[in-house]
């Protein structure tokens, strides 16, 4: 066999960092009460819906997304990688982060060093779901570990695994031997991700946002316990807890694994409990000395107070010349998701692993058999595109690694069933706004599902569909309302509790999102309660523009999700037409934020509303006709009605918004303004080949005042397109919030439109400036949904950056239509 490389091929379309390089000005929290980790965070490993961890380019392991919906940010300083190597001349021993703990614990250990007197120690390179260590100058052996979870396109199964793999690589570049030993810690988390507070009670935070308690059982290992498992060529220590019942697992119950292979060219070793909370001395000693551990085995379970941990250590002699490779799994079996008490439901991977919460070895058994195969079939994925000479490298990096949110995005992917065959799927608005698959935001935001998990986007949008006809009459309180008493300022005596509420759904309204990982996803829908979405006026025509795209995206065959979809359909469009006060055949905004620009108010006819009403209409047309010829519906009527609605709109629209220009952003606000995203109606008509909104020559010339005004002129172009700026680029209000932010995934949109219409570079340039705040500033596997000229953001892990594949998707479409 040929010897292997000496590094694993890393594409140079990767997100690249030394280790623990740090950022001069990064980016920080808009509002004190948003999230705000800080800018180490590296790629998620794990599979859609199955929980998550993360790790930095500090090499340590600090975000961990294990209880579905919910976010835990820590270090923890014992799950790590170590490296032991025996030259002729010295041993050197390290542990691979640059971030020693700062309590105290672990002193023994000696901590890897960062780059110094500019000379690297080592680098980060990522290219979801694949990510890099190499490390440099520190040892003689060059060494290279690669992460993955199993995750590439049109995959329904591998994806949803709850698995990372870890594949070392050590090259002996010397004329002499080196032994060199790999080690893996980890700590016993089991049982750790669950809510431990009793009430999950909404309040409102500053941003007029609803928020609720959520803190895990961190460090709670009682009764956790360790097992060392030798199976045939496969070794590593099951983590595990004592259980109350054996067969019916409740959230955060389950097991870990870290596993290996074992061969005759291998020295293995391990020490299945010591004590993470100690100087470490128990297991670095033995290993900082030749390589080894105790080879303990130790079952007994942690007392009240104690932390224990489990450690693997592969060695071997590289002669010169030689290389090896060395895999590792880190593997867990969480099976349950808890939302509200007593609210279950299995992930998706238990579909292919069972229920039981005791199957972890099972999956690290298809992890060493398959993970080649895996590693395979990503690149096979991602190679057409990463070979693409017309695509530059940045744009490739951001593309794949903005699909981190997948993983990441408090993500839930349910077991399937007899009506949801791929069972329920949903990644959060954000991390801030903790609610499910927001309806406007994923306008743009589900491109990436749309084009790459079609059947995860269908289930979304059946979902909707089943939550339109509902309702729910509770009456809650509106933040907005609370916050600025709008809509009361010329009733005085209007004052109390219930003047400021509204209920939370009402029947055939379409909801925002689909509910909040503290109730009951998909059941309880429009959680959100800063503004009342009963009252919006873009979410309906939301919904029936993204079922018809579904349909054209996944071949223009599925009538029966077109079936499935129409009742619903027709209930949102109706519901929204009753905003239609004066019947000229738009619906009006009412002056109270009512659309996705939740704190910017819009009056009378919008461009943006309106636009999406009308792309809506003819969405609904398309697909009523294709149902009539289908023979599923017969019900001439109502294509009859919304073709009159059609007629009345088109011309109306034109004729009071249009000013030679651009498209004003209302009819009655008097406003100036050069709203961004104006003719988001017109992007999604166009991309599916409906009729356009607006005459071509017109959306032509407002994109380009959009591209000067909104993007040029605003802070000289160095951060993206502002959302409403007036032609100068300068404020309407300079205490503006949503105007003079930059939306990350609006300017992804506007860069699709851009590249849509013919203005390739302009959509680029557009692109790249947005990419660029994003990776050059500590925003990296956290992206917000905005950021300001003052070095702020706000709302981080945010829904709509996925937009990226619809500038890829745009591109795409103009490559191959010059063919």
């Amino acid at each position: 066999m040929l010897n292997p490389p000496a590094r694993p091929h890393i594409p140079s379309a990767t997100w690249q960092r030394p280790f623990d390089r740090t950022w001069e000005n990064p980016y920080t929290v808009r509002y004190p009460s948003n999230i705000d980790d800080g800018p180490f965070h590296g790629m998620p490993l794990g599979g859609f819906g199955a929980g998550c961890i993360g790790r930095s380019h500090q090499g340590d392991f600090n975000l961990w997304h294990l209880d579905g919906g919910e976010h835990t940010f820590g270090h923890l300083p014992a799950c790590q990688f170590s490296i032991f190597e025996q030259t002729v001349d010295q041993a050197t021993a390290y542990a691979l982060s640059t971030n020693p703990p700062a309590d105290g614990s672990l002193q023994r250990w000696q901590w890897y060093p960062a780059t110094q007197d500019g000379q690297s120690t080592g680098n980060y390179e990522a290219l979801y779901p694949r990510s890099w260590y190499s490390y440099n100058n520190v040892f003689a052996t060059q060494l290279t570990c690669e992460q993955l979870s199993p995750v590439w396109a049109h995959s329904y199964q591998e994806t949803s695994y709850p698995v990372a793999v870890f594949e070392w690589t050590a090259h002996n570049p010397t004329d002499q031997e080196i032994t060199v030993s790999i080690m893996l810690t980890w700590q016993n988390i089991a049982g750790w991700f669950t809510n431990s507070t009793v009430s999950s009670e909404i309040t409102v935070r500053d941003d007029g946002s609803p928020v609720y308690d959520y803190t895990p059982r961190w460090g709670d290992s009682t009764g956790n316990y360790n097992q060392w498992i030798s199976d045939n060529f496969r070794v590593g220590c099951l983590l595990d807890r004592v259980r109350m019942d054996d067969n019916m697992p409740r959230e955060g119950e389950g097991q870990w694994a870290i596993a290996t292979v074992t061969n005759p060219s291998l020295d293995i070793f391990y020490d299945s409990r010591w004590h993470p909370n100690s100087d470490g001395s128990e297991v670095w000693d033995s290993f900082a000395a030749n390589g080894s551990l105790l080879d303990r085995d130790d079952e007994t379970a942690a007392a009240p107070g104690e932390q224990i941990g489990a450690a693997i250590a592969v060695r071997f002699t590289l002669k010169p010349g030689k290389t090896k490779k060395i895999p590792f799994i880190l593997a867990w079996d969480l099976p349950v998701t808890e939302f509200a008490k007593d609210i279950n439901y299995y992930r998706r991977y238990t579909d292919f692993f069972g229920r039981n919460g005791r199957n972890v070895w099972s999956i690290v058994r298809t992890a060493l058999k398959h993970y080649d195969s895996w590693q395979a079939q990503i690149v096979q994925w991602q190679q057409p595109i990463l070979d693409r000479s017309d695509l530059p490298d940045w744009f490739k990096m951001a593309l794949f690694n903005e699909l981190y949110l997948m993983t990441d995005g408090g993500t839930l992917w349910t077991a399937a069933d007899e009506d949801n065959p791929v069972g329920h799927f949903g990644v959060l608005e954000c991390l801030d706004y903790r609610w499910y698959e927001s309806l406007d935001v994923r306008l743009y935001g589900g491109f990436a599902p749309l084009l790459l998990w079609p059947k995860l986007e269908k289930a979304i949008l059946m979902d909707f569909a089943r939550a339109i006809p509902t309702s729910d009459d509770k009456l809650r309180l509106i933040g907005y309302y609370v916050q600025t008493a709008f809509g009361y300022a010329d009733r005085p005596e209007v004052s109390d509790r219930a003047a400021m509420s509204a209920p939370r759904k009402i029947a055939d309204a379409t909801p925002h999102d689909l509910g909040a990982p503290n109730e009951h996803p998909w059941i309880k829908t429009n959680y959100t309660c800063y503004q009342d979405c009963n009252l919006w006026k873009d979410l309906g025509s939301d919904f029936v523009l993204q079922v018809h795209r579904a349909y054209v995206f996944t071949g223009e065959q599925d009538v029966e999700f077109l079936v499935d979809c129409w009742p619903a359909m027709v209930s949102a469009l109706d519901y929204l037409k009753r905003f239609d006060l004066d019947n000229d055949g738009i619906p009006e905004n009412s002056g109270a934020p009512d659309q996705t620009f939740d704190d910017w108010r819009l009056q009378g006819i919008s461009a943006y509303c309106g636009g999406l009403w009308i792309a809506a209409l003819e969405a609904a047309l398309a697909i009523g006709k294709i149902l009539q010829n289908a023979g599923r519906i017969k019900d001439q009527e109502i294509l009859t009605e919304y073709q009159e609605w059609l007629t009345a709109a088109k011309p109306l629209y034109q004729e009071q918004l249009w000013n030679g220009s651009y498209y004003k952003i209302d009819t009655k606000s008097g406003s100036a303004v050069i709203m961004a995203d104006q003719l988001c109606g017109q992007f999604c008509a166009s991309l599916v080949g409906l009729p356009d909104v607006v005459p071509i020559d017109c959306a032509k010339t407002a994109l380009q005042t959009i591209y000067q005004s909104c993007f040029l002129n605003f802070n000289e172009g160095k951060i993206g397109a502002a959302n409403g700026v007036l032609i100068d680029g300068s404020p309407v209000n300079a205490q503006d919030t949503h105007p003079l932010e930059v939306w990350t995934g609006i300017n992804f949109g506007i860069a699709a439109f851009l590249a849509q219409m013919g203005m390739t570079d302009e959509a680029m340039r557009l692109t790249e400036t947005v990419v660029n705040q994003i990776y050059n500033n500590g925003l990296q596997f956290r992206t917000p949904e905005a950021i300001t000229a003052s070095g702020t953001f706000r709302a981080s892990h945010y829904l709509r950056a996925m937009a990226i594949w619809g500038v890829y998707l745009m591109l795409d479409t103009k490559k191959q239509s010059k063919k």
